[in-house]
Order: structure tokens, then C-alpha cells, then sequence
């Protein structure tokens, strides 16, 4: 018997779930969670650089994205300064970090819906 069949339910942060994979895609799901992560894999970032990285993305859909991630210990947030301009930086915390090969097998199984049912197209201005 595996670890996600161990009770009825798996409670985290006084959330129950009905198995250990539902604690996973909360956590991730959704269309942006794992697109915030992976482009902070390999390096930390600053709001400004995500929203040019992820265009599709509403600046209020990535907000709320970010905090939730950070809620989840996914990221942490780090804010430079004191007064207006202040530099926040997001970065990946060593839980988000252990998503990585999860990035990764998700990122090569896109490339190959890409490459077979797909076409690379240049966003009109």
C-alpha cells in the first residue's frame, strides 16, 4: 500500500484531500503555477522580467499566482528597499526546487505534443 492510501484523507495547512496527488495540483495546478515555476527554475527573477517572460498572463492572474505559491512555501518573495522603488525578487525555495524534475518530464512531453500536432508561431504586435 502506497503512502497516498494510508487514511481517507490527507489534511495540509487544515485543507484536506482525498489523496496525496490532489495535495500535489493544488499546489501547482492551473494554467500558470508551473509556468511561474519554471521560469524561475534556473534563476531568480523580478516581477517585471516574469510578466515579459509570460505575456499571455494578466498582471492581476500573476499576482495572485505569485502569493499563492508563496502561500505554499513554493517561492519566497524578497522585497529590497524600504521606500518607492523597491526591488522584489522572487525565487524558487528548496520545496519549489524539488519540483524540478516535475518541470522537466513536463516540459519534455510539451515539446513532443509541439513537435508532432504543433507549429511554432510569432505573436502578432
Amino acid at each position: 500500500m502506497g503512502i497516498e492510501c494510508k487514511s481517507d484523507f490527507i489534511k495540509v495547512n487544515n485543507k484536506l484531500y482525498p489523496c496525496t496527488v490532489s495535495v500535489a495540483m493544488d499546489m501547482v495546478g492551473g494554467k500558470w503555477k508551473a509556468v511561474i515555476l519554471y521560469h524561475l527554475k534556473d534563476a531568480r527573477k523580478r516581477y517585471s522580467e516574469l510578466r515579459k517572460e509570460m505575456p499571455g498572463v494578466t498582471e492581476r492572474t500573476l499576482s495572485l499566482q505569485l502569493k499563492q505559491l508563496e502561500d505554499d512555501e513554493l517561492i519566497s518573495r524578497q522585497v529590497y528597499g524600504e521606500k518607492p522603488p523597491i526591488k522584489v525578487v522572487y525565487s524558487l525555495t528548496e520545496l519549489g526546487k524539488s519540483f524540478s524534475p516535475v518541470l522537466d518530464a513536463i516540459l519534455g512531453w510539451g515539446n513532443q505534443i509541439a513537435i508532432k500536432k504543433g507549429e511554432f508561431v510569432e505573436r502578432s504586435l
